[in-house]
């Protein structure tokens, strides 16, 4: 299975290229432009996304709206993920943090 991994500090999105249609809805709702669709195609002929910056915030909207499932999205546990869930013990936040 051919994967592309896509990594930053908040972040990790696993593409499935091969199973990719190349449909860019991921592109589209992805609040901070972290993919583009590839210039490269798969097996298949398809276009699947690709990292254009490293802005992953770990948000999941990609892995939700992709309509074969082929995202996963891993948060880690990093520091800008834990500094925002300390400003407050009741914040939002805070409670993305305990359940990741």
């Amino acid at each position: 299975m051919r994967r592309n991994d896509i990594r930053d500090m908040a972040g990790k999105i696993i593409i499935d290229i091969e199973k990719c249609k190349g449909c860019g809805l991921c592109v589209v709702v992805c609040p901070k432009g972290s993919l583009v669709i590839s210039e490269q195609s798969n097996a298949k002929g398809y276009y699947p996304p690709r990292q254009a910056n490293g802005d992953c915030t770990g948000c999941c909207k990609c892995a939700v709206v992709c309509p074969d499932a082929v995202i996963e999205v891993q948060r880690d546990s990093s520091n800008r993920i834990k500094a925002a869930a300390h400003h407050s013990k009741n914040s939002r936040a805070s409670l993305v943090e305990d359940r990741a």
